[in-house]
Formats: structure tokens, sequence, C-alpha cells
């Protein structure tokens, strides 16, 4: 309470009403697997975090296109994380966060500048910032000379390169605080800036195009070849980029030993190299040893799923592609631990290998229980977008995991209708055709045991046709009841937090009971609950008939809910039979 001392009026503003819950976003999707670029997590590097996508598009700039990975010991690679994410967001999904697993063996691509063998502090290379066989590219510099007045000379920053003359008498200078030096000593005595003004200067500046393995390219200018400028080479192309957008971007790093001097740099960079068209110095560096590695196994995918750890706002997980290694059974264990994790809220979304008959499918469905999954079967069939006129060598379709198209579908839904409804009886938006097509009788085997099939139905194309739960509990059957319950449940956490070390007695009581019931309330005006009156839809109860006094001796406030969650109609039965024409009729 505020203190009242000397007399006077006092204006306080108070709430008279409870404190209101947000419901929580549904939608945002986490996928790990391999990827052709990008970050990723190590046992060194902890603190990776993934970086949340909206497009296919941010998916290209951080981990790279669609193209196939060059995986040690096996032909070229589906890349099946790219396609994936393609279908997610073709299928209606928004929100992505994605976490790269790399395999072992994976390596780092490179490219000398200075001789092989040279000491590392002398030692100028270029690196590839991720391992990967697309940072098999090349870096292209360019020495820019920019004509400048002795104003501009005085304007310079320090560790500005300065080159005076032309042709074979031409000498380098660099400024060092406020005065110019001899670039081969610059703790020789300074030089006139008049002086040097006379001897048509140019500033030295180095333009980098570094180009990855497919062709793409980003350009640096402007940069200076001493440690003091500040816009040095070692900092624009560093391999520890204190700018979020170029840690997520930059493929290629430069690393510069410490004794190596600005003069020396550009020496380096720049032996050998012919002048261009413009007349200026261009020189090429071509990056080897990059490679994908091997396939990710489950010690690498545990690796990306602790990434996700810290993310509150995912609430579907998934490992598109995994089922096609040989640790797929560990890795469906990894995603159902992930999602079954205390205050994770979440549920995984699982694919059968692909080339399944059903009754594999019954079988390795059996290796699964768990109220927080779901599995889907079979295989997707899309056209493949690497595909060209005359390139027999390239498939024209690709089977992909359903779980990329599931999950987007999953968000669709989640807009059109809401988390409630079961994401079945829904469009595959992407597909050909599926890898086997399913009947009536062999659905009749998989349904009942949790295997969500995707069926082509006559008439109405290609479906999700089922939603039930990978688990024995019969009262955890339906995907959207795991689903609005942890929607409900991550709701209720997350706009409770308020009530923490309040006063435990009947005012806060009170208070919860109508925070919690006026957001069940606007659940079951949206169609969420079941029954035609409150009463029947839900129940809040948080008073002494919840809680001892042990209880509250502890610090306990007990809050008990019930709701009558709608469950999705699987099996619509209409019973007709014939009637008798009487003549009251």
């Amino acid at each position: 309470m505020p203190e009242y001392l000397a007399p006077g009026v006092y204006v306080e503003e108070t709430s008279f009403r409870a404190k209101s819950i947000e419901g929580v976003g549904t939608s945002t999707t986490a996928f790990v697997g391999a990827a052709r670029k990008g970050p990723y997590r190590t046992d060194q590097d902890a603190q990776e975090v993934p970086e949340l996508l909206t497009s296919f598009g941010d998916f290209e700039r951080i981990y790279g296109g669609i193209s196939d990975l060059a995986l040690t010991g096996t032909d070229p690679a589906t890349n099946y994380l790219a396609h994936a994410v393609r279908a997610f967001f073709n299928e209606g999904g928004s929100r992505l966060y994605v976490s790269r697993a790399v395999g072992a063996d994976a390596a780092a691509a490179a490219g000398d500048v200075t001789p092989g063998g040279t000491a590392d502090d002398e030692a100028v290379r270029f690196v590839a910032r991720f391992p990967g066989s697309l940072g098999n590219g090349r870096v292209v510099v360019r020495e820019v000379l920019a004509p400048v007045a002795l104003p501009a000379m005085q304007n310079a920053p320090a560790g500005t390169l300065l080159v005076t003359g032309s042709g074979g008498t031409t000498a380098y200078h660099l400024k060092v605080g406020s005065e110019w030096h001899p670039a081969t000593d610059p703790a020789a005595a300074a030089e006139s800036a008049a002086t040097l003004a006379g001897d048509t200067p140019r500033i030295v500046t180095l333009l980098a195009v570094a180009v990855d393995a497919d062709g793409e390219n980003l350009s640096f200018e402007g940069m200076g070849f001493d440690r003091t400028h500040p816009a040095w080479v070692g900092h624009l192309m560093s391999a520890t980029p204190a700018r979020r957008a170029d840690h997520l971007q930059n493929m290629f790093a430069i690393g510069v030993g410490g004794n190596v001097s600005a003069l020396e740099l550009r020496n380096a960079l720049f032996a050998g190299a012919a002048a261009n068209a413009a007349g200026e110095l261009e020189r090429s560096f071509a990056l080897a040893g990059g490679g994908d590695g091997a396939a990710p196994a489950a010690a690498d995918y545990a690796l990306a799923l602790g990434e996700l750890a810290s993310l509150e706002d995912v609430s579907i997980v998934a490992a598109p592609g995994a089922s096609a290694y040989a640790d797929a059974q560990a890795v469906n264990n990894l995603l159902i631990s992930h999602a079954e994790a205390r205050r994770a809220y979440r549920i995984a979304v699982l694919d059968l290998p692909p080339a399944q008959i059903p009754g594999q499918a019954r079988t390795l469905r059996g290796l699964i229980d768990s109220r927080y999954a779901a599995v889907y079967y079979p295989w997707v069939v899309v056209p493949n977008p690497l595909a060209r006129p005359g390139r027999e060598d390239i498939p024209r379709e690709l089977a992909l995991p359903p779980s990329g198209f599931v999950c987007g579908i999953y968000a669709r839904n989640d807009i059109e209708r809401g988390v409630w409804k079961a994401p079945a009886n829904e469009v595959v938006r992407g597909a050909l055709r599926f890898e086997l097509d399913i009947n009536f009788a062999q659905q009749e085997m998989l349904n009942p045991i949790g295997v969500n099939c995707l069926r082509y139905l006559s008439g109405r194309g290609f479906r999700v046709w089922g939603a039930r739960l990978a688990s024995s509990d019969p009262e955890w059957k339906y995907v959207s009841v795991r689903r609005y319950f942890s929607y409900l449940e991550s709701s209720i956490d997350r706009g409770t937090q308020w009530a923490v070390f309040e006063p435990n007695g009947e005012r806060l009581w009170a208070n919860v009971r109508q925070t919690i019931s006026d957001f069940l309330y606007n659940e079951w005006r949206n169609g969420a609950l079941l029954g035609t009156k409150t009463e029947e839809a839900y129940f809040v109860r948080c008073d002494r008939s919840t809680m001892t006094q042990n209880d509250l001796d502890n610090g306990r406030l007990v809050c008990l809910i019930g709701v009558a969650v709608i469950k999705p109609a699987e099996f619509v039965i209409f019973r007709i039979g014939q009637k008798t024409a009487d003549a009251s009729a």
C-alpha cells in the first residue's frame, strides 16, 4: 500500500477485472535434418539457436537449395530437409525453425592464399564457415583504386592504404592515426599529405565476391587491408561475425595471420594477378575439400534437437528424411522424448521408411507408443524440381517423406479452422500420387493401430485420411485432442505467471478462477468444447476443496480444470431401413 503522509489529493490506478489469457500459437514447426550449409550445434558450441524462417527463400539463403547432398558412401542423396521445407510452405505453413544435423566426417572447404607450409601467424587463407560440399566454390578478389584529393586524404579513416605514382614507380602508404607513413615501414617518419596529393594518389580498397558451388554469390565492397581500418577485410569476412545476419548468410571467411601487415596482405592477395578490362588487378582463389560427410546418426540428431529446447513457440517437431537413414528408429525415439519433455507442449510427426508395404508399416508402428506422436504413411511422390529436358539421369519424380506435407497441413488447419479440429480429410496439395495406393481393406488394418494413411480418393483427390496418435492409451486416441490439450496447457501456463508469489488466499483463488473461466468461455464460443451451455463444456475449481492446509503451508495453489473436448467424427454412420407406407402416413 502507498503511504499517505502529507495532506493532499492522491490519484491512483487500479484494476477491477481479472487478468486475461491469450491463446498461444499452435502452428510454429521445427524440422531437424541434413542441409547443404548453414550454422549447426556442436558439443563445443551449445549457444547456436535456429533462426525463424517464413518462406522457402529464407531457407535457401541460410541452409542452401534443394540440390542433392553428397553423403559419404552413397549415391547423390535426396535433400529431404529442403524438399520438406518447400512442401511445408506450399501446404500452408508460415513459421518454421530448422536445426541442421551434420554427420561424421563433414568438412569445411578451404583455399590457401599464401604458399602451403607458411607459418600460421604469416599465413592468409579463405575458408568456408560451415562444413559441406557447397563450400567448394571460389573467392574472386579485385583491387579497387579510387583517385583522391587532399581533403579526402585528410578525412580518410586510420588504416587506409594509399598508392601514389604510376607504372613501375608506385609506392604504398598507410594512414596511422592522422598521418601517412610508408606502408613498408609504418613506424618510419610521417610523409607530407600535400606532397602525396601531388603524385596521383589513389585509395586502395578490396572487393571480394564469394561464389559457392551452386554459383550463388555474395559481394563485399570497400574493405580495408589494415586491422585498424573500420572496414577491415578480417572483420567483414570474419569466421565469427558480430552481426546475426552475417553469421547466418556469410558462406566464406578469411583468415589473416597475426603478423601479416596491410601491404603484405595486399601483395599476397594479388601476387601474379592479371589486370581486368578496367585495369584493376583481379585474382580468383578456389576452395576445395568441403564435404557433407556421412548420413547424420542419432547422436547428430540429438544435438540438433538440443537447439530447439529453448524455443517456447514451437508446437510441432519432425525430422523429414531421417527414416531413410540407418538410425531411423533411434531418431523417432529422440523426437518422442523431445515432445514428451516437461512443459514442451509439442507433438512429434513421424515418418516410416520409404518403400514399406502395409505389413511392414504395422510392424514398425509396433515399435512406437506415445501420446505425443503421430505416424503418417506412405511417402508422397512429387515432380522433381531439379529435372531438366534432355537430362535422363535426373529422375522426373521424387518420393518424399510425408511429415513435411503433414506439418504444413497442421498449420493450414489451425489457421482455417482451429487446433481443435482434426487435421485430416485435408488435401495434400503437392502430391502427384502416393508411393503406395492404400485401399480400404489395408486402412482397416492400419487405422486402429494408429498409422495415419495418405490416400487417393476418387473424385476427391489426395488426402490425409487419418487423425490418430501412435498411442495405446484409449484416452489419448486423436491428434486433435493431444494438440488442443497442449494448446490449453501452454496458454494457461504462460497466461497465469502473474499469480506466482501472490498472497495465496481467497482473493487470488477467485481471480485465478475468473481468469481461466473467461479463457475457456471464449474457447466454448469458438466451438472447441462440447456442450450446449458452459456448465456442460467446462468447470474451474480453485478453493479449499482443491487445497489442503498442507498445500497452503507449502506454497501450493491447486486449480482443478475440466474440459469437454470435442473429438472428430471418425466414423460417420447412417442407419437406413425400409418403411412401410400406411394410410395415416
